[in-house]
């Protein structure tokens, strides 16, 4: 009973930070890749519901791992603030009033840190009910196989996620459940990966921009809470601490004083420090980041040509109608480089000292934990609105008098797939889309070339764990 009463805690806590609109401020749906998961806005003014007369008969999710404790790193910087305000002697007036009696928020470091989280496993288990409900593509009692990167916080919220796709009885302890595990990208794998970034040497995650912006930005905020206290004084280091445990304290512990502490304007600065690690880091600002997510991309878009219940030539394995891929966080902004997404020239590149408030790239929408990038492939009725005008008939898998169209989701928001919008919901016909990948394969270019694999044996620019899992 215990137990369960804890997982029920945890799916409200999913469901409470998940539903909480926007248009009212809330410091941890501001919190970059350290929020826990909420769906984005829709930006693009694109309905979320499926277009009339339309239905999904293919999807492929990249996933980010659920919340997780901090890393080992991360809460050693915790203990230290920790123990600075236990060994003053100190007032605190205003929002810092707690100081004196604040207490650390883990009970277990050593086996919590760097670990999925309460929240982590009800995000993913919550994500599996609900594409279970959405799609309907698997029956009961068919197996299912889904593709993680090998840490463990990843592998745990596969499993979590089988859970709750599966349910929690028989099917999820039986054979039916297959779990893929994907080294994280070395000399054998390359491309073949959802790390693939770990496997090109010539590849760069440049943090500079982001900490130059946080040395920027965090010195008013230092003086201003400084003014608050008498016997202690707080460092830039020690804000940036602070920052941190709004949401991780929140989603470890249901709230934290902490996040009361900052302005609403400290919060979108914070928000922004995020925005450029993650678009100048893996995102469409590295001139690299498409080149390793490219080979994923292909992979996906190959199979939504072939169609549902099909595999490619020299494949092993058919795989699900539904492909899910549990992976990292900076995993996921390539795929939006590989795409072209959120990459406006009217928004982007994003300025290193200004933050134009009206940019589409909000690192809050794209990479909160358990955060998703989908594809879905869309089996319309020639009657749909806008479904005959420029899609193909009888393309692969398409039954008489249906087309079919893709479209992105990035956190349950549909994101337009750059001049290609013609179709129901500002889909992209199938075929259209196609094409468009492969033009996108000749901007990004080939993984080995532009990795330096050149002279590496075996080095290979191919992804086919879909079609072809590892043993």
């Amino acid at each position: 009973m215990a137990a369960m009463r804890m997982h029920t805690l945890s799916l409200l806590l999913v469901i409470t930070l998940g539903s909480t609109a926007r248009c009212a401020f809330h410091a941890i749906q501001h919190a970059g890749g350290e929020s826990p998961w909420f769906p984005a806005s829709e930006q693009y003014g694109i309905s979320a519901l499926l277009p009339d007369g339309c239905t999904v008969d293919q999807a492929a999710y990249i996933t980010r791992h659920g919340s997780r404790y901090p890393e080992v790193d991360s809460f050693a910087g915790w203990a230290a603030l920790h123990s600075k305000f236990q060994n003053s002697t100190f007032t605190a007036e205003g929002p810092l009033a707690f100081l004196p009696s604040w207490q650390l928020p883990l009970g277990d470091p050593t086996n919590q840190a760097s670990f999925l989280s309460v929240t982590g496993a009800g995000e993913a288990f919550a994500l599996g009910v609900d594409l279970r409900k959405r799609y309907g593509l698997t029956k009961g009692g068919e197996s299912f196989t889904v593709w993680s990167a090998s840490q463990q916080r990843v592998l745990d919220t596969a499993s979590f996620w089988l859970s709750g796709y599966l349910s929690s009885g028989h099917y999820n302890t039986s054979a039916l459940a297959r779990i893929v595990s994907l080294p994280d990208s070395v000399n054998f794998t390359f491309a073949n990966s959802l790390t693939a970034s770990a496997a090109c040497p010539n590849y760069v995650n440049n943090v500079t921009l982001s900490s130059n912006f946080r040395t920027a930005f965090r010195p008013s905020i230092t003086s201003r809470l400084n003014m608050l206290l008498k016997g202690l004084t707080l460092t830039d280091s020690d804000i940036g601490i602070m920052m941190d445990l709004c949401p991780y304290q929140t989603e470890i512990a249901g709230s934290s004083p902490f996040c009361d502490v900052f302005t609403e304007d400290e919060w979108l600065q914070f928000e922004y420090s995020q925005d450029l690690q993650y678009y100048y880091g893996p995102g469409p600002g590295n001139p690299l980041a498409a080149t390793t997510m490219f080979p994923l991309v292909k992979a996906i878009t190959d199979l939504f040509a072939l169609g549902p219940g099909k595999t490619i030539p020299n494949g092993s394995f058919v795989p699900p109608p539904l492909l899910m891929g549990f992976t990292h966080d900076n995993d996921i902004p390539p795929i939006l480089a590989v795409l072209g997404l959120f990459n406006e020239s009217f928004y982007a590149p994003l300025d290193p000292t200004r933050p134009n408030p009206a940019r589409k790239f909000l690192s809050s929408f794209i990479v909160p934990f358990r955060g998703t990038v989908a594809l879905e492939r869309l089996s319309c009725a020639a009657s749909s609105q806008l479904a005959t005008s420029t899609a193909v008939d009888n393309l692969a898998g398409a039954a008489a008098g249906v087309t079919q169209f893709v479209r992105v989701k990035v956190n349950e928001a549909p994101v337009p797939i750059p001049d290609c919008v013609s179709g129901p919901g500002s889909s992209c016909p199938l075929m259209e889309f196609v094409s468009f990948v492969e033009a996108r394969g000749n901007l990004a270019g080939d993984f080995v070339q532009r990795c330096g694999l050149s002279n590496v044996p075996n080095a290979s620019s191919v992804l086919d764990f879909f079609t072809n899992p590892p043993s």
